[in-house]
């Protein structure tokens, strides 16, 4: 699964540690959904569009191979 999390975090210019701690995760979470080695709960996916005030679908993409 494709995600664009890092664009976010670089557009509201936060950390990944200030991202985790306001979502409720640890920073390892958001270093391993950034580089694809770890795939949302629907629950998380969902705080992280909230979050960043878009549609999951914004954020998160499918690939073929999912």
């Amino acid at each position: 699964m494709k995600n664009t999390i890092k664009f976010e975090r670089a557009l509201k210019n936060i950390t990944q540690e200030e991202l985790a701690k306001a979502i409720g995760v640890s920073r390892q979470t958001i270093n391993a959904m950034e580089s694809g080695k770890y795939c949302p709960s629907t629950i998380l996916a969902l705080k992280i569009a909230k979050y960043f005030s878009r549609k999951v679908d914004d954020i998160f993409e499918l690939e073929d191979d999912d």
